[in-house]
């Protein structure tokens, strides 16, 4: 069931407007333009609008077939489940700034879609979950009014892995009781990842302009990988974690999800800010200056070997990006592996599971969700299981229920020697052992096929040392493998996002290696 989701089709009287297929331009047409909007960027967009060539109304006509074609339709690819159902208002209001030429904000004319555990109001809160679709928050998360404020228009939400990703070890990535299977736009029996799927998948469909992910490990960086966009998962702190659905605070961030690294940074210096309610965080930092075509210019960058190894082909793309850097300007250290790549792991799951219990129950406590904390969960799981458990269960919300507390030495043991493995003795000390300004590796491997019965066949990645340290790490595209997209990870110490923006747009001007799905949109019907 998507709650609360209609199609609205008005369009403007005077302006044609055709859609020739779902992988063709979207052109619309007056007396004195003809305009192609498939996947504009950011600044398209805002000249078209500042033009007058285009309107917000018309912007918002184009995202909604898109998502009827290819979302409800088509391939089905299911990764939008709710509309804002204040759409048409913030359309009227934007369209009257650019008429009288008002004030306009960083994002003004940005269709934002947001990951379905981001409290946002008028809208249903739910984390995937069947027992949380009656959940509408009271106001919106801290992130949402930084959106707001800066004039991006909220399209909906998107569908995500269940409890993003943390209720089984057999979860499929993109599957939620409440909304069902998302689908890779590049190949529908493949995964999307997750657990930020449908935020990875509208973005690459070209179903919205920008979307907000989240991340633990991984859940921004795979999803934007596997469907071949960008990804900022960014220092801790820097987006506030307040009004999110949470897993474990001493690892979770939001981030920005987009089809450019420079929409990506323009949307990320929109979310930022101090927010009061959220103890980490910290001011913004000034981050478009970093977009330099010549960013690679003098760089050095370590090659982290030993996240490599487990996908040959991936690898094998990766390999010749090395060149690609190198002409750009960079010096490539080879063999800058962190030493003690995975030594955190044990610590990370202990604090994963001991932070759930203690965030999610705050959470939940402190909503008006109809679950009060996840021993219910647990409960009505059990007793509504042929709806919320038909493919896997639920023993990570069993172990999390019997996980220390957070004033318990074990956890608090775990915590530090988690931090310091990643961090200091991780990735801070091999960017210094080998003098190098930042780290690169390949994401992830390709998209692996979707499995209701094995559930995720995850092969690796890079996200786990600047996941758990807390240090920022961007996804970009680097090509594909057998047709399916693969990424190149840029990854460094707590708040060096202005090096590691410099060498990913550098390398993304340089490649321009992203991959457009081919969508039919007669696929299922």
């Amino acid at each position: 069931m998507r709650l609360y989701k209609t199609i609205m089709k008005r369009l403007t009287a005077g302006v044609a407007i055709t859609v020739f297929s779902a992988n063709s331009a979207y052109v619309f047409a007056n007396a004195d333009h003809v305009t192609q909007m498939h996947e504009l960027t950011l600044i398209q967009t805002q000249t078209l609008l500042r033009q007058g060539t285009l309107s917000v109304a018309q912007l918002r006509d184009y995202y909604l077939q898109r998502i009827e074609q290819l979302d409800d339709n088509g391939p089905k690819l299911n990764a939008v489940v709710t509309f804002n159902q204040q759409l048409d208002q913030q359309v009227a209001a934007l369209d009257k700034k650019l008429i009288n030429r008002a004030p306009l904000g960083t994002l003004f004319g940005a269709m934002v879609l947001l990951k379905d555990n981001i409290d946002t109001t008028g809208m249903p809160n739910t984390a995937g979950s069947w027992l949380m679709r009656e959940h509408i928050p009271s106001k919106d998360a801290y992130l949402v009014e930084k959106l707001k404020a800066q004039d991006a228009i909220i399209l909906g939400k998107t569908n995500l892995s269940e409890w993003a990703n943390f209720r089984s070890t057999m979860s499929s990535s993109g599957w939620s009781s409440l909304h069902g299977q998302t689908l890779n736009p590049h190949d529908p029996t493949r995964s999307p990842c997750g657990s930020s799927s449908g935020s990875g998948v509208a973005v690459a469909a070209d179903l919205t302009l920008l979307a907000v992910g989240t991340e633990t490990d991984g859940s921004i960086t795979c999803p934007a990988a596997v469907n071949g966009i960008v990804g900022i998962k960014p220092t801790l702190g820097l987006v506030s974690r307040s009004g999110i659905i949470p897993i474990a605070h001493s690892q979770d961030t939001a981030g920005p999800m987009t089809r450019s690294v420079a929409d990506a940074v323009i949307m990320l210096e929109a979310m930022m800010g101090l927010d009061p309610n959220d103890a980490a965080s910290m001011a913004p930092l000034s981050l478009s200056e970093h977009l330099k075509i010549d960013g690679l210019k003098g760089k050095r960058i370590g090659v982290v070997r030993n996240m490599m190894g487990y996908h040959p082909q991936l690898d094998d793309v990766f390999e010749a990006q090395l060149n690609v850097l190198k002409e750009a300007g960079a010096i490539i250290v080879d063999n800058a592996n962190i030493e003690n790549k995975g030594e955190w792991n044990e610590d990370e799951y202990s604090i994963l599971l001991a932070e759930f219990k203690a965030g999610l129950n705050h959470y939940l406590a402190t909503s008006n969700a109809p679950v009060k904390n996840l021993q219910e969960a647990i409960k009505r799981n059990q007793a509504t299981k042929e709806r919320t458990m038909p493919i896997f269960g639920q023993e990570i919300f069993q172990s999390a229920l019997h996980a220390p507390k957070l004033n318990e030495q074990s956890y608090l043991d775990a915590l530090s020697n988690a931090k310091r493995k990643a961090g200091k003795e991780g990735i801070d000390a091999t960017l210094v052992k080998y003098k190098v300004d930042l780290l690169i590796a390949p994401t992830t491997a390709p998209a692996w096929k979707i499995d209701h019965i094995d559930g995720d066949h995850f092969l690796g990645s890079a996200s786990g040392a600047a996941a758990v340290a807390g240090y920022p790490h961007i996804t970009v595209p680097m090509g594909a493998v057998r047709g399916m997209p693969v990424n190149i990870s840029f990854f460094g110490k707590a708040k060096s996002e202005g090096v590691l923006i410099e060498a990913a747009y550098g390398f993304e001007q340089a490649t321009k290696a992203r991959i457009t799905p081919f969508l039919n949109e007669q696929a299922s019907e």
